[in-house]
């Protein structure tokens, strides 16, 4: 490879334009903010700001009613940035003489505060929004997902987001394309300080300000809110210092001013509104607004909380009524209050029906049964490393702040043998391959999301260096429902299944886990030892409770599918998060007289053609597959090639995703419903089969 110093001659081409794409984003709001703070501009004028305390109250209420749906919700992150996101639409809607979004792009990177972007439009009264709407927050029925989703609520975002540190290069290329399109409009992009870890808003970081040093693109304003916290813990303690980062970016070339306090919100204005005059008249320095925040701002609790109170603290209602009292200083106004008192109330009969349900139980006694252990199925997984680990093999983990949700933190107790690398997946990936090289055994984690995506090239490096390494991939799927599509991994098995040396395996339940990730990691210490390389091992998980194990006394066996049942009728192949739906078809048709072979699929790409083509034969080649994945790459099109390269023939049906993107949603189930893939839509497709 060398320089490109070949010579073509240039060709005659009409003018360069875009072409003309309407703007699905919402007008200006013509209304005065419900609740209202007022603050001076620099020429002295007053401005009228939606109130931040309200912003952070209707964030509480709205919350509540996510959780008692059964959905997770955010907190700590759209406190944080109350202030300045007052700020920014303060000075976006006044705009005057066209559109807002056609003198700004406003870009939010922290998905995790999209709820905050909601309760402050509508109390704007932007979009039509309600306050009554924000109550389907994170409902299959709403289009406020559980970060911020273009393709379901282009009303109000402009660019998806979610994974930390994706939107801001996005915005970098709205402004290249405004500059090129010769449209007169400022980009304004909100960045956390957790996004500011990930490695594509480091690039950002440095390509932003060396491209507007060139002139090639439009004003832009960049909004960090620094409080050193992420999803679990301080980023300081739990990994290191942010601040040598944010004090080179005048070095990068960024105009960087610091706001002292980023709750201020008369300064937050007055620095938001001379950041963008400011880059108007000079577009080639970019603006970069240093806001010092606290994360759960406005709740004495969760301020001081290591997480910042990043995932909302309530459960339910009981304590709403206090909650948002705090938040508004004890001057509630009496629409929250009201709203607080009747989510309390909502609690309180919830309550007493449980306990009227209990009595009732204790005076009638129904008969005994056993009840089913149940568990998550990350929990064996970390069980298995811990296990080997106490065996002597040099198990370590490597993780990227979540840590604690994909289970593998029990692990990281267990043994102390841990390092956490930030809100970094690629660099957390690639570490391991370091580690692998030295004589370890790493194991990375994440949510399958960001593993497949941000991990991808990591994985193939690793794989490409002799470095195998092992990887946790939780929340796969629809199983990260209330989160919304950009957190909801359905190309996990296609993303990563052909990287060579590597092996994809979902186990079902907890047991399955266990045994799967101890065999793993001697699988590689067996390699090593005998003089050969070893293999990657990528688990995928989901994130719900499930049976520790499908029958009494199994057997797992490397390399091997199991099989639950026997039957002659069809074959049921499953795998991960939707094998029980495999059971429940069985169940359904043989209530209709029909006998099913029900096989769990654990390695997707080392498909147990012995196994599932000697059920297929006997079942005179019916088969129907289900996943949460989409149809095409998945595990069912895997079996069926791997049949097909056997010379079996058969003919089958694979319940998957076809080429959509999901949603939030409360529960996954509501997911699994809406896209077909449920026992009762399997037992339909073998019914279909078998004629």
């Amino acid at each position: 490879m060398a320089a490109d110093n070949s010579v073509v001659a240039k060709v005659e081409l009409p003018p360069l334009k875009p072409q003309s794409l309407k703007s699905r984003l919402a007008p200006t709001p013509g209304q005065r903010p419900k609740y209202a703070a007022t603050v001076k501009n620099a020429a002295g004028d007053e401005v009228v700001l939606g109130c931040p305390q309200a912003t952070r109250a209707l964030v509480a209420l709205m919350d509540v009613h996510a959780v008692n749906g059964g959905a997770a919700c955010h907190w700590g992150g759209p406190a944080a940035f109350a202030e300045v996101n007052s700020a920014i639409h303060g000075l976006m809607f006044r705009t005057t003489g066209r559109q807002w979004h056609e003198a700004f792009n406003y870009v939010n990177d922290a998905g995790h505060a999209e709820n905050g972007i909601y309760a402050l439009r509508a109390n704007l009264g932007f979009d039509g929004l309600t306050f009554e709407a924000l109550k389907g927050f994170r409902s299959i029925q709403s289009k406020l997902t559980g970060h911020g989703e273009s393709h379901i609520n282009p009303e109000g975002v402009l660019l998806s987001n979610g994974p930390l540190g994706s939107a801001l290069p996005q915005a970098q290329g709205l402004a290249i394309g405004d500059k090129l399109a010769g449209n007169d409009r400022v980009t304004l992009a909100v960045v956390s300080d957790g996004a500011s870890m990930e490695g594509e808003a480091k690039e950002a970081f440095a390509a932003i300000p060396g491209i507007a040093s060139k002139g090639r693109m439009n004003p832009f304003v960049m909004v960090v809110s620094d409080n050193d916290t992420k999803l679990s813990g301080r980023i300081t303690q739990d990994a290191f210092s942010m601040q040598p980062t944010f004090e080179a970016l005048d070095d990068l070339g960024w105009d960087v001013r610091r706001v002292a306090n980023g709750h201020d919100l008369a300064a937050v204005y007055l620095a938001v509104e001379k950041a963008v005059a400011d880059a108007r008249a000079n577009p080639a320095r970019p603006v970069c607004l240093w806001l010092k925040t606290i994360k759960g701002y406005g709740v004495k609790s969760t301020m001081e909380n290591a997480s910042g109170g990043h995932g909302f603290p309530l459960a339910n209602g009981e304590k709403i009524v206090e909650f948002v009292d705090e938040i508004c200083a004890n001057a509630t106004p009496a629409e929250f209050a009201d709203w607080a008192r009747a989510l309390r109330l909502d609690w309180e009969q919830k309550e007493a029906a449980k306990k009227a349900k209990a009595a009732a139980a204790a005076a009638n006694p129904a008969p005994a049964t056993a009840a089913v252990k149940k568990d998550k199925v990350q929990a064996g997984l970390a069980a298995g490393a811990t296990k080997a680990a106490m065996e002597g093999l040099p198990v370590y983990s490597v993780s990227s702040d979540v840590q604690g949700s994909t289970g593998i933190s029990a692990f990281q107790k267990a043994t102390g043998h841990y390092i956490e690398v930030g809100i970094a997946e690629s660099n957390m990936i690639s570490v391991a391959a370091g580690l692998s090289k030295v004589g370890f055994i790493p194991i990375v984690d994440t949510f399958g999301q960001f593993g497949v995506t941000k991990g991808n090239l990591p994985l193939t490096m690793a794989a490409l260096s002799q470095a195998p390494v092992i990887a946790m991939f939780s929340h796969v799927g629809f199983q990260d429902a209330a989160d919304g599509a950009s957190h909801q991994a359905t190309t996990y098995f296609a993303a990563v299944s052909a990287i060579p040396h590597t092996i994809v395996i979902a186990p079902s339940c907890s047991e399955e886990a266990e045994a799967f990730m101890h065999q793993a990691i001697h699988h590689i210490a067996d390699e090593r030892t005998a003089g050969r390389d070893g293999e990657s091992v990528v688990f995928f998980v989901g994130r719900e409770n499930y049976p520790v194990r499908w029958v009494e006394n199994p057997r797992y066996d490397w390399g091997r599918a199991q099989v639950i049942q026997e039957g002659n009728d069809v074959v049921l192949v499953g795998s991960g998060v939707l094998f029980n739906k495999a059971l429940e078809a069985a169940k359904l048709l043989a209530a209709k007289g029909k006998s099913a072979t029900v096989i769990n699929n654990p390695f997707i790409n080392r498909v147990d053609v012995e196994t599932i083509g000697g059920a297929v034969r006997r079942c005179g080649g019916r088969l129907v597959t289900i996943e949460d994945h989409q149809v095409i790459g998945g595990m069912g099109a895997q079996v069926s090639h791997a049949l097909s390269a056997a010379g079996i023939a058969h003919r089958a049906v694979s319940l998957g995703i076809h080429g959509e993107f999901g949603q939030s949603a409360y529960l996954a189930e509501e997911l699994y419903a809406k896209h077909g893939l449920t026992g009762p839509r399997m037992a339909e497709a073998a019914l279909g089969l078998i004629g």
